[in-house]
């Protein structure tokens, strides 16, 4: 079993490093890195978030041929992980065997109509630490702060700027829905994921806000041992 993790809006494949002391031994966690960070710093933003979908799936179609897999994603990695699925089911390749959907509202709810990535640096920073989640260092580092700014804009204009297109068919594998209790995402939100899936559905909520996996890594990490390694 192939567990593929999905970064949220400025994160690298490094936020989910830790997993690995708790990940089960059956499970092999494969962490996608996204273009303009991390190893791949030198390459070229994503121009929408199909662009970026279409990225990942380039990266994990070899890995999946044998092997059955599941996505965890987080924020905008939750998108992502939406819009994989069915990018799998169009390219007729195997789908995941389960989803995990984490801090992210289903697309079909509309988002806010403010393009918080149009803003200048000083207004959208704050912004963005006002959601939670930016290390201390990075906002205390002028320097650090100034390389984070592209990368965070960039996923912002490619989120913000994501249409949602009803689907035909629902998702076909079993989700779980994962919460922090102090998010603004709503139960009823919560719920609504239940209307994308014609299988399984569980949602666990943390003590937290938006990003929550950052203090709940070894929870987390069990409900996915027990998901996937049962």
């Amino acid at each position: 079993m192939i567990l593929f993790c999905l970064p949220y809006a400025g994160g690298s494949e490094s936020i989910y490093y830790s997993w690995k002391r708790y990940l089960n031994s059956s499970i092999n966690l494969e962490l996608i890195e996204l273009k303009g960070r991390g190893k791949r710093f030198n390459e070229s933003f994503y121009e929408s978030l199909e662009e970026a979908v279409d990225d990942i799936f380039d990266n994990m179609k070899d890995k999946i041929v044998n092997d059955e897999y599941a996505i965890y994603g987080h924020s905008m990695g939750g998108l992502l992980a939406y819009e994989l699925y069915y990018k799998a089911c169009n390219e007729n390749v195997t789908i995941p065997k389960h989803i995990f959907f984490s801090g992210y509202k289903p697309p079909s709810i509309p988002r806010d109509k403010e393009y918080i990535h149009l803003l200048p640096d000083e207004e959208f920073i704050k912004e963005v630490i006002e959601l939670g989640g930016t290390p201390q260092e990075v906002i205390e580092n002028e320097e650090l702060l100034q390389l984070c700014i592209p990368i965070l804009r960039n996923d912002f204009k490619i989120i913000e700027k994501y249409i949602y297109n009803e689907k035909k068919e629902k998702v076909q594998c079993d989700i779980t829905i994962l919460n922090g209790k102090e998010d603004t995402i709503t139960l009823e939100e919560i719920l609504t994921w239940k209307k994308h899936s014609n299988k399984g559905f569980k949602v666990y909520n943390f003590s937290g806000g938006h990003f929550f996996i950052n203090d709940n890594v070894e929870n987390i990490v069990n409900i996915i041992n027990h998901t996937l390694a049962n």
